[in-house]
């Protein structure tokens, strides 16, 4: 059951973020934060990751769930960085990137829980 509600999610996420994305794209003021070209790629971008990876944990691949722990630590460092006002991805927003932290920490300890490792790794 877990699985299905990260997949659903997942995809969910995945299709704001490459919608999102294009939008910033095609219409760079569309927002009233600031965006960046930089901003604009990486949201498109990983929309299109999340959705691949999504798919390849509702199909039970390895790569699905190790392509989602990475995105979720890289989503991690990204926000963290905004937070503190270190060097990160211009334009990257502040306001949703605790909650960013929040849902990849979230995703990382269901996937390290040991009976999903089981499904995906078989130990």
């Amino acid at each position: 059951m877990g699985i299905v509600i990260l997949t659903a999610a997942q995809l969910l996420v995945g299709v704001i973020h490459v919608f999102s994305g294009l939008l910033l794209l095609a219409f760079e003021d569309f927002t009233l934060m600031q965006a960046t070209m930089a901003y604009d790629v990486y949201t498109f971008v990983f929309g299109l990751l999340v959705l691949v990876f999504a798919v390849y944990l509702w199909k039970g691949k390895r790569a699905g769930w190790a392509g989602t722990v990475a995105v979720s630590i890289f989503v991690i460092v990204v926000d963290s960085l905004a937070l503190l006002d270190l060097p990160t991805i211009p334009g990257v927003p502040k306001i949703p990137a605790l909650t960013e932290i929040v849902y990849s920490l979230l995703i990382i300890a269901y996937l390290f829980s040991s009976h999903v490792r089981t499904k995906y790794f078989g130990h």
